[in-house]
């Protein structure tokens, strides 16, 4: 039924490699099937002016979209002059769904970057980074502990990760690909930490409305992909 051959509840092969990017604090290139996004965790001891003084740390993220990500060229956003509004809205996500894993006081002054770079889009990119940044992020809260830099001894309240689900045919299913994801009625992204609490839900009906039933599906689905997630994230930081 799904192009790939897939089960409805079947992921895609996932893949999460750490210290792709020596120079950077962190880093994790993550593969979710045909979707590869390369992270890279940066660490500053300085803070936006906003933030100074307060004793709390902040962690942001940046993304973008390699020109030939894509099947088609697209614009490099800095040639264009201005991010779009998807970009701003992606890179907003990922900073806030780290953010809620993250204690700002036992993380001291400092700032921690994550720059997700999408190198080839097959969608669920979004979901691919938010996965893919965690494993970054705790190298980069490893680094600054091992140089005494942190203000407290559990700067992780947990761990994070996200995944895509959809209505596709009239099927819920699981961790949508981009043929499937443009097709789906119903398209819907899960935030979700180790312990299977919810961070953040977006869904929206792209033709069809959906029942509460069929949101229940999408969220059991949810719980599973999140659940294979963690494993793969654990067993990559051990």
């Amino acid at each position: 039924m799904r192009p790939s051959g897939r089960q409805a509840d079947e992921m895609r092969a996932v893949s999460l490699e750490r210290g792709v990017a020596p120079k950077a604090e962190g880093s994790c290139l993550v593969t979710f099937g045909g979707t590869k996004v390369y992270v890279t965790a940066t660490v500053e001891t300085t803070l936006p002016s906003w933030r100074r003084n307060s004793g709390l740390g902040w962690v942001t993220a940046e993304y973008g979209m390699l020109p030939r990500a894509t099947d088609q060229r697209t614009r490099r956003e800095a040639a264009a002059g201005k991010q779009s509004g998807r970009t701003q809205e992606i890179q907003r996500l990922i900073g806030r769904s780290l953010r809620a894993v993250v204690d700002m006081q036992a993380l001291g002054e400092n700032q921690i970057t994550l720059d997700c770079d999408v190198l080839e889009a097959d969608g669920g990119t979004r979901t691919a980074s938010i996965t893919g940044a965690y494993v970054a992020l705790v190298d980069a809260v490893r680094w600054l502990e091992a140089r005494g830099l942190t203000k407290g001894p559990h700067v992780l309240r947990d761990s994070l990760a996200a995944v895509s689900c959809g209505i596709y045919r009239g099927v819920p299913v699981l961790d949508l690909d981009y043929l499937e994801d443009s097709e789906a009625h119903t398209d819907a992204n899960f935030v979700m930490t180790g312990e299977g609490r919810f961070v953040e839900i977006q869904g929206t009906a792209e033709q069809v409305p959906f029942s509460r039933a069929e949101l229940d599906s999408l969220m059991g689905l949810a719980e599973k992909g999140i659940n294979a997630l963690t494993v793969l994230q654990k067993a990559a930081l051990a």
